[in-house]
């Protein structure tokens, strides 16, 4: 390489030095991706401990119709989130009962939060397309967060 550049030599230089930076590898940024999948990684995991649909599909029916409502039980070491999903909306209640806040969070990183009442209960509306997790705070400094769903 020569010690003078000219003008136009430094400015091709520069070019193949950024066009070399944005060339990331894949394994790089699906690398970065997961590590920035654990930057909460101080939240319990809440593990879904109660399906009622999966119930449905293994109990002998008793009832000429189903009930239109599935509730969902997801439990971690400090709190339980019991959830109703409705025709349009997700019903939630943290236990024991307390306020805190829900974040829904997207797999395409979009994030909305909800507020849980003194007594633990949050809607979700509308029920989030695609798969999706929650994590929940709460005033007592519990954390947790589900595992993605679909609903």
């Amino acid at each position: 390489m020569p010690e003078v550049f000219d003008d136009e030599e430094l400015l091709a230089a520069l070019r193949e030095a950024l066009a070399e930076r944005e060339a990331v590898p894949p394994e790089f940024v699906e690398a970065a991706k997961n590590a920035f999948a654990w930057h909460n990684i101080d939240a319990d995991l809440a593990e879904l401990t109660y399906d009622s649909s999966r119930d449905a599909e293994h109990a002998p029916s008793t009832r000429a119709e189903t009930a239109s409502i599935r509730a969902l039980t997801f439990t971690s070491a400090h709190l339980t989130l019991e959830l109703e999903v409705t025709h349009d909306s997700l019903l939630g209640q943290i236990v024991p009962a307390q306020a805190g806040t829900i974040k829904v969070q997207l797999r395409d990183g979009a994030e909305t939060t909800i507020v849980a009442d003194r007594i633990g209960r949050f809607t979700i509306l509308p029920i989030p397309a695609g798969e999706f997790r929650l994590h929940c705070k709460t005033s007592a400094d519990a954390d947790a967060l589900t595992g993605w769903f679909t609903l």
